[in-house]
């Protein structure tokens, strides 16, 4: 008989890791979720070749023998410099400087297990961060009255189903229950609010927070063209939320405290996070060599504006974003160097889904350039270990974004930024 006991104790204790560690990142989308960072995630939901397949494509835990748990995290290192050209800073207000690095360490961990139900049937638990952001800027800096911190973290249980329907076709399913917490912080220009009557260099700062939960679903094919060629697709819905929370003020001056925009309360925040669509091939040429490549489209249109209303329907806040569909393309090889070792490597393009008259401070994102290398040791027969590196290029970003008429100044200037990122990945057959 096999050890569940012990197996659904690894589980639940990495599953504890996951929940508590930091999930969010300088970007939306956080495709690290595996061992696949040295290919640059190529082949994601072709390759099957650990538990997190769970998350690229469910019909690959076919692939595995046995039952597997993998415990992993990416350490996320972002730099994110502004530099002004042309900003105006807000009204009767102190300009202040370019904000410092928006950028910090960041950990995304996740843990995955399948367990093989029958010879053709498996069932995975994955419990990852698919989406997250985060930006911090001085407090004092020039777009503070824009952003000053800006956060999203999510957590997602993905339980899943895979059957193999004969040598040639696996289909798979799963069911994501994804929660979200969101903080938004900004300065507050009282002295624009008061119309100069109270002087110069009164602000404070405006925090809102939000959480809420919502059911989401993915389903995947893998599709053994030869003993050699494979070739996967998976989709994973959107999910829409609706976080709830509060908004609170601080150092708001007396001749204003009864301002009714500047009353602590309950908000609103309606945001969908994106579906995505993902198309993989893997080849092993010889018994040295594989190659893998990836096209994965995210459907960021899903995000058009972010409106945070009090619960009365007044809008408190609303962005335009006008974010635009995108695709990310990659392609990796992986050397085989003797039973314990192999070595990979990747390269990727990945699209921004914002354009250049819609950035924010809070997302000053743009399209990037992956270059990752990689590799795993085997401990044993029963275990291994994956681990691997990349630089994310980002193209220098413009940002022209002019809120003087709410009191936010008109920030103009360029973002100077890039990515390294680390992980390691444990993985145990029972």
């Amino acid at each position: 008989m096999k050890s569940y006991k012990s197996l659904i104790a690894i589980s639940v204790a990495s599953a504890l890791l996951a929940i508590s560690g930091n999930a969010a990142a300088s970007a939306f989308a956080l495709i690290e979720q595996s061992s696949g960072l040295g290919n640059a995630f190529a082949g994601g939901a072709a390759g099957a070749e650990d538990a997190a397949t769970i998350f690229f494509n469910p019909a690959g835990m076919t692939r595995l023998k046995g039952d597997q748990v993998t415990v992993a995290a990416s350490f996320i290192q972002p730099s994110i410099k502004f530099s002004n050209t042309n900003s105006t800073g807000a009204a009767l207000q102190t300009p202040g400087g370019n904000g410092g690095d928006a950028g910090g360490m960041v950990v995304v961990p996740n843990t995955y297990l399948v367990m093989e139900l029958q010879p053709a049937l498996r069932f995975g638990l994955g419990i990852n961060s698919p989406f997250g952001l985060q930006t911090q800027y001085d407090p004092t800096w020039i777009g503070r009255f824009q952003a000053i911190d800006s956060q999203i973290k999510t957590v997602n249980l993905n339980p899943s189903l895979a059957y193999e329907m004969n040598d040639k076709i696996s289909l798979g399913i799963g069911l994501d229950y994804q929660h979200i917490t969101g903080t938004l912080t900004s300065a507050v220009n009282y002295s624009a609010l008061a119309g100069g009557a109270l002087g110069t260099n009164l602000e404070g700062v405006s925090a809102i927070n939000g959480s809420d939960s919502a059911w989401g679903y993915n389903f995947g094919a893998l599709f053994n063209l030869t003993p050699d060629t494979r070739v996967g697709v998976s989709y994973r819905s959107k999910i829409n939320y609706n976080l709830t929370g509060t908004v609170a003020f601080s150092n708001v001056p007396g001749a204003l405290a009864a301002q009714p925009a500047l009353q602590n309360g309950n908000v609103t925040l309606p945001i969908s996070m994106p579906d995505t669509f993902s198309i993989s091939g893997f080849q092993q040429v010889n018994d040295k060599w594989d190659v893998m490549a990836d096209a994965t489209r995210t459907g960021w249109s899903a995000l058009q504006q972010l409106v945070v209303s009090r619960t009365n329907g007044s809008v408190l806040q609303s962005t335009p974003e006008n974010w635009t569909n995108t695709w990310r393309y990659s392609v990796g090889t992986t050397y085989h160097y003797n039973e314990q070792w192999l070595a990979r490597a990747g390269a990727a393009y990945d699209q921004s889904p914002v354009a250049d008259a819609y950035r924010t401070a809070r997302i000053p994102d743009n399209n990037r350039t992956w270059l990752t290398v990689g590799g795993q040791y085997k401990v044993s027969a029963a275990s291994k270990i994956d681990f691997g590196y990349a630089h994310l290029f980002v193209k220098d970003t413009p940002i022209a974004n002019n809120q003087t008429a709410t009191g936010g100044g008109n920030l103009v200037g360029m973002y100077s930024s890039s990515i390294d990122i680390v992980s390691l990945q444990y993985a145990y057959n029972f």
